[in-house]
């Protein structure tokens, strides 16, 4: 496993409940603003991590659930969304303004090893 990886998921590991962030703020955060799609990647194998992934709390720039397919069924992403309270119509967050998490403003700066 990349080290990539292994920081993308200490950062969505620090996403609160009932709040959420994009690939591509994640990718800014770690300093790799044209890694979105890495982001994703890492998702995407988030699921498969001995030490759990909040990977449901990341969707994409606007709000759409991109990564439900990954999820155990289709609806499971929606299900753990709502479940903490994030209301979702049509595959995207309503309220995405928001609830938006933005690691660069939340944990102060851009990325360190120090978490």
């Amino acid at each position: 496993m990349s080290d990539f990886y292994e920081n993308v998921f200490d950062v969505v590991r620090q996403i609160p409940p009932g709040r959420v962030t994009s690939y591509g703020a994640i990718a800014r955060y770690l300093g790799s603003a044209g890694s979105s799609r890495m982001v994703g990647w890492a998702m995407n194998l988030s699921h498969h991590q001995q030490n759990y992934v909040p990977a449901h709390r990341v969707v994409n720039r606007n709000g759409l659930l991109t990564g439900k397919i990954h999820f155990g069924s289709p609806v499971q992403m929606e299900e753990l969304l709502e479940n903490e309270g994030i209301k979702v119509e049509e595959d995207c967050v309503v309220d995405f303004d928001s609830l938006f998490w933005d690691p660069v403003k939340e944990l102060g700066g851009t990325f360190s090893n120090n978490f």
